[in-house]
């Protein structure tokens, strides 16, 4: 289980029967560093084990390999906007 730690600028990663999350993007505080997160708003594990972190907070899409000390930014390289490479507050991932 995932689960968008948005106030804590993180994303935790909750193994089956665990006591205790695992931070699995971000938990480096609020910024927007490639080893930072700021407000995520949604995240998605894809079959390879990719974290896809929804970063509202610098209006972006990331991913982070599992274990990963950083993400890389996928969409939003460009800060926020209208334009066709840029995204504004994005919120979920379907």
């Amino acid at each position: 289980l995932y689960v968008s730690d948005t106030d804590n600028h993180r994303v935790i990663k909750w193994p089956k029967e665990a006591n205790e999350g695992i931070v699995a993007a971000g938990g480096n505080g609020k910024g927007d560093e490639l080893t930072q997160l700021s407000h995520p708003r949604g995240v998605w594990v894809d079959a390879g084990g990719y974290v896809h972190v929804v970063d509202g907070g610098n209006h972006r899409l990331m991913c982070w390999e599992d274990g990963a000390e950083q993400g890389a930014v996928i969409v939003g390289k460009d800060g926020r906007g209208a334009d066709a490479n840029q995204l504004a507050g994005p919120e979920g991932l379907g």
